[in-house]
């Protein structure tokens, strides 16, 4: 007999007690245990890691149960835990990626400020509708 098709967030319930990485609006990704979802697809994920990339590097700051509201999932997918050790980055400390994201973002703002003073050199202006706080 074939199981029933679930439809909308009860396809989350078959990932329940699995690793799983997910990618939130703001940029971070969390990597971690589902022990619980709900219709809205609210996530509650046990030992969740915070991990940073930064080119070819990357750190994990550890985060514990992490409560994730459904609407800033931008991805959700379970981890292969034979291929993730296998990965073509560098594990760093926390603090060495955190100053990298630190250097990286300082690089990504100084790059702004000089397109929005080039272009106001121009007479053009960025529309505050262009710019958003999301990543996605």
């Amino acid at each position: 007999m074939n199981k029933p098709e679930l439809e909308g967030t009860a396809h989350l319930l078959d990932e329940l007690d699995k690793k799983l990485m997910v990618l939130l609006r703001d940029g971070r990704t969390l990597i971690g245990y589902l022990r619980s979802v709900d219709q809205f697809a609210n996530l509650v994920l046990h030992r969740t890691i915070e991990r940073i990339h930064v080119g070819k590097e990357y750190g994990d700051i550890p985060r514990g149960v992490f409560i994730v509201r459904g609407e800033n999932v931008v991805l959700l997918g379970e981890i292969d835990t034979e291929k993730e050790d296998k990965i073509p980055l560098t594990e760093v400390s926390v603090d060495e990626i955190l100053d990298a994201q630190r250097k990286e973002q300082e690089s990504k703002v100084e790059k702004h400020r000089l397109i929005t003073k080039s272009l106001k050199e121009r007479g053009l202006q960025i529309s505050a509708d262009l710019v958003h706080d999301d990543l996605y």
